[in-house]
């Protein structure tokens, strides 16, 4: 099939996920002729939908944090300003292998503000907050002075072992599904380490960041009588899911007279005179600019040929992860026996979770849809641990079910059984989450300095702008603004 030649006013968008819709609402506002090329079959990447029950639930990202009002400002602009909601109250809590305990309040990656807060020191014991007191002596060098540095040697060095296994560990493995030694601090905690050298300590720096987002917020509270808000609380939602953040997207782009072309595989990309040439669907589409909104191993393997600069970049595959959705009749967690949910250490023993969402017990719209003595748990498994490689766990669905009843009646505290289940359901995210390894921050800059020396090209997605939707729509706007001039 013959292309068109590219007329200075089109652009092409490869990826249907949230950076990649997003691009095409910032090129169609800036008078581009947009198409979308998406090679599966729904839109919206992980900010999609599946239906448990009867309800239609959130099957990937379920909120995001307020340190940015980046989300808030989009979701308002797309008329969903009055849907956007804060959890309950309650806060998330910890599983440690000796129990469970609240997870402090103020943290960044669940390092702590400061470390005698009860909660806190709950967690560490005496010897343990002493050890992270130290922090506040230490020179403002300690974990600064390197040009690169993962989460644990930052966390470790200014704060000791016990901050790092206890806190630290669970928050970031529920967050990245990765041990916190593989993550660059600067990739997944971005202006923690310069804030960290204006402030003079990490606790400081860690207060600072919770204080310096200025975004609005939800309808609900963010504080409780002055203080801040329990952990977990620094995240708002959408009343009826982020899902509709998606529909609300498309809707958007409709209007915009944007071409949404899902089942459309790119296969291969290639410069030509008038901007860009790319394969896909037994077909050639040419435009004048290019977004690349694909994972970061496909990206660098479509643009490897014309920008041969990005050869050899291709950053890790980020891990597996596998979200279990269980639907319960079961009124003995009316209660909320761990608020919003919980997160687990990585050395708990005879859990084989990472993290759980009591959904219901999170967002009152939820539970209000779901019933009197109905609630919705959520389950995810898969992080890549210290050595790089994957732990062994559950496989096969039946085998991820059986551990998720397991996991649940431990965590929680209450007897789940098969004969409670409504209806559950799995999902797979393969590589969906960007597994930021050290290192992976400078790869990034210098892919997106060939991609900008190539002219008329752009890529975006979490595994350049960092995991969260706050950091994808953040990054994705400032990207596409750079690129439409």
């Amino acid at each position: 099939m013959e292309s068109a030649p590219a007329s200075a006013q089109t652009a092409l968008v490869v990826g249907g996920g949230i950076s990649g819709l997003l691009s095409a609402r910032g090129l169609a506002a800036a008078g581009y002729r947009v198409t979308v090329l998406e090679a599966g079959d729904a839109w919206g990447g992980c900010v999609g939908s599946h239906v448990v029950a009867g309800l239609v639930l959130d099957s990937g990202a379920e909120s995001f944090a307020t340190r940015s009002d980046a989300v808030s400002k989009l979701a308002s602009e797309l008329g969903l300003a009055a849907k956007i909601v804060s959890p309950r109250p309650g806060g998330a809590w910890v599983q440690l292998p000796e129990g469970p305990r609240e997870l402090p309040r103020t943290g960044v990656l669940g390092i702590p503000a400061n470390p005698w807060d009860p909660e806190v020191r709950r967690s560490l014991g005496l010897l343990g907050s002493l050890r992270a007191s130290l922090d506040r002596i230490l020179p403002a060098s300690v974990g600064t002075g390197q040009e690169v540095t993962s989460v644990s040697a930052l966390v470790k060095a200014r704060m000791g072992a016990r901050v790092l296994d206890r806190l630290v560990a669970p928050v970031v493995g529920g967050v990245h599904s990765a041990d916190p030694g593989l993550l660059d601090v600067d990739m997944v905690a971005p202006g923690l380490r310069t804030r960290l050298r204006q402030h003079g300590s990490l606790a400081g720096a860690v207060a600072a960041q919770r204080k310096g987002s200025g975004a609005p917020p939800a309808q609900g509270t963010a504080t409780v009588n002055g203080r801040p808000a329990k952990a977990g609380s620094a995240v708002a939602g959408l009343e009826g899911g982020m899902h509709t953040l998606v529909g609300a997207l498309l809707e958007d782009l409709r209007q915009r007279d944007v071409t949404l072309l899902a089942a459309t595989t790119a296969v291969a990309v290639r410069r030509t005179p008038e901007g860009w040439r790319v394969a896909a669907g037994g077909a050639d589409f040419d435009a004048a600019l290019l977004v690349v909104a694909v994972d970061g191993p496909a990206a660098v393997d479509l643009l490897a040929g014309p920008v041969p600069a990005v050869a050899g970049r291709k950053p890790a595959a980020g891990p597996d992860v596998k979200l279990v959705t269980l639907v319960l009749d079961n009124p003995a967690l009316d209660r909320r026996p761990r608020g919003t949910g919980i997160l687990v250490a990585p050395q708990t023993a005879g859990i084989e979770a990472k993290a759980l969402t009591h959904a219901t017990g999170k967002w009152d719209w939820l539970a209000a849809a779901a019933g009197p003595g109905r609630h919705v748990l959520r389950l995810s498994y898969g992080r890549v641990d210290g050595v790089g490689g994957l732990p062994a766990g559950p496989g096969t669905d039946d085998e991820l079910l059986a551990a998720s009843l397991r996991d649940a009646s431990a965590l929680l505290g209450v007897d789940i059984s098969r004969e409670n289940i409504v209806d559950w359901d799995v999902v797979r995210w393969r590589g969906a989450l960007p597994f930021a390894a050290v290192g992976h921050r400078a790869r990034v800059a210098a892919i997106r300095e060939a991609c900008n020396s190539a002219g008329g090209l752009a890529v975006v997605g979490g595994w350049v702008a960092g995991n969260g939707l706050a950091a994808v729509v953040s990054d994705t706007q400032q990207q596409i603004r750079n690129l439409a001039g």
